[in-house]
């Protein structure tokens, strides 16, 4: 990542704190239909057509900027400094770290939908894990109740959930409560923490070095199969990386390698019967200490049960701490924390 944001330095000018959590915002849009029941024929309900500078100015708002694009099918990526953006056609996905203030796209790319193509939310996932400094977050994120509060005042019928320990590891999720998404959509996400040194290496001295050889090396080009991949490291340290699968899949990766506040994010759309052999490759390249592990599937997805991933063990060296299922209205939702066993 790039560590201007969010950054903690002592007074040698070390930084001692870097906050590679996540803030997580997906929105889904639909067409917006006229009193007659015809929907707007004017304009395609397609986010990509939105200007990419309109975009960049949206970003200056949640205090980050685009450092990389890639393309594929039906999908536009980018690498921002502090995370990710993805657009398909009907799903915006923006994804950043740091001391960044996500929430405060929100009346842009409403606005942007609406100007540009025609679209209106029709639904909403904002996500993130606990933070490890959330004193050193904007006033808005130190509370997710405060969250919730600032997204209520845009949103009707809104519902509000944590997983997992509220004095440990835990997930928060807002989202809408009665809409439905026909097509299938499923979303793991790892968040692992305390990962391995050695791993870690690969991720460290980065200046002058290539982003192609840093994920041939790490792993990480042997994650997903027929991914277009675009990769970035920052200097001194740190790496992003999108993945563009076919038609809107796409995976994304982010690390930050820091010891006293290491932290790898994976998450991915890519629709599998079965997400066992991925979430083993996963563990077996970043070798995290602990984790937690959240897999979202609506009724339309092939995987339509999300509770068989999250097993007790994985890999005979992981042991789940804790694990609940959710049924909501249009999804199935499964939250696991795990911790490796030291003595293998």
């Amino acid at each position: 990542m790039d560590q201007g944001s969010g950054k903690v330095n002592n007074e040698g000018g070390k930084l001692t704190h870097y906050e590679g959590t996540e803030k997580l915002l997906e929105l889904w849009f639909e067409p917006i239909t006229l009193e007659n029941g015809e929907t707007k024929r004017q304009k395609m309900c397609d986010l990509r057509v939105i200007p990419r500078d309109e975009i960049a100015e949206m970003l200056v708002k949640v205090k980050c900027e685009i450092v990389s694009f890639s393309e594929r099918d039906e999908q536009h990526a980018y690498i921002l400094s502090e995370s990710s953006l993805f657009i398909s056609k009907r799903r915006l996905i923006l994804k950043t770290c740091g001391t960044t203030t996500v929430l405060a796209s929100l009346d842009s790319l409403l606005a942007l939908a609406k100007k540009y193509c025609n679209c209106k939310v029709v639904d909403i996932f904002y996500s993130r894990k606990n933070f490890m400094r959330p004193d050193l977050q904007h006033s808005l994120y130190k509370s997710f109740e405060d969250e919730v509060k600032y997204l209520d005042s845009i949103f009707d019928r809104g519902a509000a959930y944590v997983l997992g320990r509220m004095n440990g590891d835990c997930w928060y999720l807002y989202t809408l409560d009665d809409t439905s998404i026909e097509q299938p959509d499923q979303t793991l996400e790892m968040l692992m923490t305390d990962l391995d040194d050695e791993v870690m290496a690969h991720f460290q001295n980065t200046t002058g070095r290539k982003s192609e050889d840093v994920t041939k090396e790490s792993g990480i080009a042997d994650l997903v199969p027929d991914c277009k991949i675009d990769g970035f490291v920052f200097e001194p340290c740190g790496y992003s990386m999108n993945g563009l699968l076919k038609d809107d899949g796409y995976v994304t990766i982010h690390v930050t390698p820091e010891k006293e506040f290491s932290y790898v994010s994976f998450e991915t759309n890519a629709s599998m019967e079965d997400y066992s052999s991925l979430v083993d490759r996963i563990l077996s390249t970043f070798r995290p200490g602990k984790f937690v592990m959240t897999l979202f599937t609506n009724e339309q997805a092939a995987c339509r049960s999300s509770r068989d991933t999250l097993k007790e063990t994985l890999l005979d060296r992981y042991t789940r701490h804790d694990r609940q299922y959710s049924e909501f209205k249009n999804y199935d939702l499964t939250f696991g924390h795990y911790v490796r066993d030291k003595k293998r």
